[in-house]
């Protein structure tokens, strides 16, 4: 006789009433979010704490997922943000020279649900099909879930449309980076050297977009995202850089369009990148739209127009900039070869550029980071002048 199958302590509900079950591990409880795929091949705790996934919860389709366990110096936040996430196999015992704690306990820790045993090619099929969808998770030891509760909730969710949640994420006050890229053998080491002074407007800023800013030369303070262009100004600011974010776009843009248009007034160099790269493109007059499913993976060909390079990017958004709808004086610098969506503009009268994806995510795995390198270059030039 084969051996029975374990109760389910966990399950997965979408608002269309199809529900999967699996086995819990991380915290338990119930969350509503919308729920994308990820593609990536490593990188589970910075995709956890990219604070560009909240309100979502994450089907990882790479099946090993915990198995090198956590540490301290990956996390890209103080906290995780993604909601929750789906894997195909239990986490297993971590075994790796750099883990300091198991996912599973990491998980628990930080009061976000995980979920194994599912059919996650099943479920990002049906993603992709059918959109992202909207859905509640439930972990409970007990197996005891009720159904009917949970799809109505996965049905009342509001969605991410319309939804600013960069001032859920960004930092409660400005404060001045200096750590640089990791580096063997010592890791991340302090800049001490003068540099271009870069105000960093947190949308949900990732810490290795920082460290990228500190290696390329940059003294970074950081603003929050309700910043004012008078807050950034009076910085004296030699660049200014827009972080990645969660949420609509059009939303957080509410408040970061105006200020972007008037920091663009003093021609200073400019550089976004994700969410940031869309706040520029609405301050310069495009608009942005909901995607089906979205780019998350670090496996995306982005095609440079102007050079005609391809590069191995790293993607994390659900909105995408309407490339149809750039204005005279902009053009489009990057496009993805899966789908032809934009990933990338510049001004062609000065330097300000925006970028879709993560350079900072060593997908390639430096194929992107001549874009801080151009980002300090720009700066260097202006000194000049």
């Amino acid at each position: 006789m084969p051996a029975a199958m374990p109760r389910p302590t966990a399950c997965l509900t979408l608002a269309d009433g199809t529900v999967f079950y699996g086995q819990g591990f991380g915290a338990v409880g119930e969350t509503v979010a919308e729920l994308c795929f990820n593609t990536a091949m490593t990188g589970y705790q910075e995709i956890m704490t990219d604070p560009s996934y909240a309100g979502q919860v994450v089907t990882f389709t790479f099946p090993h997922v915990g198995n090198v366990g956590v540490n301290d110096e990956d996390d890209e936040t103080a906290e995780p943000v993604a909601e929750g996430m789906v894997v195909k196999w239990d986490p297993t015992e971590p075994s790796n020279w750099r883990a300091a704690e198991e996912l599973k306990t990491w998980l628990a820790r930080r009061g976000r649900i995980g979920i194994g045993g599912l059919d996650t090619r099943r479920l990002t099929r049906a993603i992709r099909q059918q959109g992202a969808p909207h859905v509640a998770i439930a972990h409970d030891p007990e197996g005891r879930f009720d159904i009917e509760k949970l799809v109505a909730k996965a049905r009342g969710w509001s969605g991410l449309v319309g939804l600013d949640l960069a001032k859920d994420v960004t930092c409660a006050q400005s404060y001045r980076w200096d750590e640089m890229r990791w580096a063997w053998p010592d890791g991340h080491a302090k800049r001490t050297e003068p540099g271009h002074r870069v105000v960093a407007i947190d949308y949900g800023a990732k810490r290795n977009i920082l460290r990228c800013l500190a290696s390329a030369g940059c003294d970074v303070t950081v603003l929050p995202a309700t910043a004012t262009a008078e807050d950034v100004l009076a910085l004296d600011p030699q660049g200014v850089f827009l972080s990645n974010g969660p949420g609509d776009p059009a939303a957080t843009g509410d408040y970061a369009v105006p200020m972007i248009r008037k920091v663009l007034e003093k021609d200073v160099p400019l550089f976004g990148i994700c969410l940031g790269h869309q706040m520029l493109a609405l301050a310069l007059g495009a608009r942005t739209v909901k995607m089906n499913h979205g780019h998350h993976g670090a496996n995306h060909p982005v095609k440079d127009l102007e050079t005609g390079k391809v590069e191995i990017t790293s993607m994390n958004h659900g909105f995408t900039v309407d490339s149809q709808t750039l204005p005279e004086g902009v053009k489009e610098t990057h496009v993805s070869l899966f789908d032809g969506s934009n990933c990338g503009i510049r001004m062609s009268d000065r330097p300000v550029f925006s970028v879709q994806y993560h350079p900072e995510a060593s997908p390639g795995p430096q194929d992107s980071y001549y874009l801080f390198e151009r980002f300090a270059d720009a700066m260097a030039e202006r000194k000049q002048a």
